[in-house]
């Protein structure tokens, strides 16, 4: 029985290591593409602001109004602050409901301006002023070699140098590879995909790469060929160790019946 259980652990290596052969040839051999980079803008190209911003369920908008008592806030509070409801609907007292999911802050505005007009007398044109409270509805997205991965929180400001500072790569982190993932929404198209080396951006200044993100982009910061091989050998050893183990305790007890 010891013999059959040599050779099985013999095979069971010669997999393992065939596994981890396949992990070195296989590392770095990634989707992206040069010419991707196209796709993204660099922070100085875009003009972001709380305008061009579309409401959805969970935002938080904060609504002022210094004409209107439910408006004003409060001593610690500036206005009336509330997160939108799935229905993408907000309530309020006075003008009841109002839908703002889909919508900029500035077309709030005016549509709660429009009703407090047949309430209020204003001497603005502008009466009411809406500003984005939280950004809770849109995520982009960081995985792998990380001390903080998942869903992180899009403000429309975020580019490729701040996320992945923000999400600490680890010792693990093949920083020279990290991609940088624009999912498609069409099917007749690809996702756009380049290579970001991130190392040489921290160490050399090199802002080639660092770009504006867009709602759903991905970063994935793979582990390095070493940080595979160790992993792979994780998945195979972890096993045989336990089985190792129940041999040892099984061996014992018959020691212990004889």
């Amino acid at each position: 029985m010891k013999g059959k259980e040599l050779n099985m652990r013999y095979q069971q290596i010669f997999v393992g290591l065939f596994l981890l052969i396949l992990v070195v040839g296989l590392a770095g051999c990634f989707s992206a593409k040069p010419d991707d980079i196209q796709a993204f803008l660099k922070p100085g190209e875009a003009q972001v602001t709380a305008d061009d911003y579309l409401l959805q369920p969970p935002d938080q908008i904060t609504v002022i109004s210094s004409k209107v008592p439910e408006l004003q806030g409060t001593t610690r509070t500036v206005g009336h602050t509330q997160t939108i409801r799935p229905d993408g609907y907000v309530s309020f007292e006075t003008i009841g409901e109002i839908q703002v999911a889909g919508k900029t802050p500035r077309q709030v505005a005016e549509i709660i301006g429009e009703r407090l007009k047949k309430l209020y007398t204003f001497s603005s044109d502008y009466p009411v002023d809406v500003r984005v409270a939280r950004n809770e509805s849109k995520y982009y997205y960081i995985i792998g070699m990380i001390a903080n991965p998942g869903a992180q929180i899009y403000t429309g400001r975020e580019t490729t140098l701040s996320a992945i500072a923000k999400a600490v790569p680890n010792v693990q982190a093949w920083e020279e590879q990290t991609q940088i993932i624009r999912p498609s929404l069409a099917l007749t198209e690809k996702p756009k995909i380049f290579k970001l080396n991130f190392k040489r951006m921290i160490e050399h200044g090199d802002m080639s790469g660092n770009v504006l993100l867009q709602e759903g982009d991905i970063i994935y910061v793979p582990p390095t060929i070493l940080a595979s091989i160790g992993l792979t050998l994780q998945e195979i050893v972890g096993p045989l160790r336990g089985g190792a183990s129940i041999v040892a305790d099984i061996e014992i007890i018959n020691d212990d019946d004889d």
